[in-house]
């Protein structure tokens, strides 16, 4: 059976938030920001649509 993610529904702590932040604004694409923070890529684009970043989905 595949495992799930561990951190599912995990609340983004603050400097989680700043990573994801500084991350976007290099043009990092939005998978290498989900590996980067441990995260999948539905959370990290949920949370960047939050907050009004723009995040590259190739690179």
């Amino acid at each position: 059976m595949a495992e799930g993610f561990v951190r599912h529904k995990q609340p983004w702590t603050t400097d989680e938030v700043q990573k994801l932040h500084r991350l976007a604004a290099k043009g990092m694409a939005l998978k290498a920001i989900g590996k980067a923070l441990t995260r999948s890529e539905e959370s990290v684009q949920a949370r960047a649509k939050q907050d009004g970043l723009k995040i590259s989905k190739l690179r």
